[in-house]
């Protein structure tokens, strides 16, 4: 009774977990894009004395909680992997156990890595880190959301060279897509430091690699011709890039507005789900 209950839960417990870790990326953008990055502006604690934000703080009361909210989502996700890593563990599910593992540790070393970006005052090296550790974790929730079905583990096959090198270029634009926020003025505070590169050479090398991963892309579609659900999913990678490159150049020419650049980040964690998609059905092909 217990593991019928148990294999039931399994499946919505990964979604929940793979939303969460989407989530994250996207509510951490709101707190930059709201300038509340330094809201609480020290670690562990949100203001000296105060675990808690209080009032009449000197960045603000909103500021304070945006912060903070964002912080306490952390301890949601890890909640969410200790029950998907004991619900895999009672289900003895050693296909995945490895994952789920890497998942949980993944999210507490967010908490650190936290803690490193607000008293480095926002630096945009490990707010960039900050960022691409929860890109590495949406692989991994990926991935154990796939296999949550022991008939639906991928297989072992082979990657082509071409799949593989997808995977890396995707990453790679996700890279420099950091170092384009690191460069702009979306900092998360007015005092935060910058990358001191122009934006607009960044933002052209970005593009650059955006168009070489669509055409990528299509040699990968005309040479999946055994694999449908390769091609399937190619499909839907081709349809979030290409509503995602144009909210980049939408936001590039209406000067990085805060609307645009929320929903660019939330693009960038469904491009990087599609892509991951596609890495795990080429191992089917």
């Amino acid at each position: 009774m217990i593991r019928s209950r148990l294999e039931r839960a399994l499946s919505p417990l990964l979604g929940f977990l793979l939303f969460l870790q989407a989530g994250i990326v996207v509510t951490g953008g709101a707190v930059r894009l709201t300038g509340s990055g330094l809201g609480c502006p020290t670690w562990p604690e949100c203001t000296h004395g105060s675990i808690t934000p209080v009032p009449h703080q000197a960045q603000g009361v909103f500021h304070s909680w945006v912060e903070f909210g964002n912080r306490l989502l952390t301890f949601l996700l890890i909640a969410a992997s200790v029950a998907v890593l004991v619900a895999v563990i009672k289900l003895k599910r050693k296909d995945i156990k490895k994952l789920a593992i890497w998942q949980l540790l993944g999210i507490i070393a967010q908490i650190p890595l936290g803690g490193i970006t607000v008293l480095t005052h926002l630096n945009p090296i490990p707010v960039a880190a900050h960022f691409l550790l929860s890109i590495a974790l949406i692989a991994a929730g990926t991935s154990l959301f796939e296999r949550r079905n022991i008939l639906s583990v991928v297989g072992h096959k082979k990657k082509s060279v071409l799949a593989r090198i997808h995977t890396i270029l995707t990453g790679t634009v996700i890279v420099v897509g950091t170092i384009v926020t690191g460069s702009g003025p979306n900092a998360g505070d007015i005092s935060a430091p910058r990358f001191n590169i122009k934006i607009d050479t960044v933002a052209w090398i970005h593009a650059g690699f955006v168009i070489s991963l669509l055409l990528l892309t299509a040699i990968l579609f005309t040479q999946s011709t055994s694999n449908a659900l390769l091609k399937k999913r190619i499909i839907i990678f081709v349809i979030a890039s290409l509503a995602q490159g144009s909210i980049g150049f939408l936001q590039y020419y209406q000067g990085l507005p805060e609307l645009l650049v929320a929903m660019h980040l939330l693009g960038v964690t469904l491009v990087w789900i599609s892509a991951w998609r596609i890495h795990l059905a080429a191992k089917i092909g």
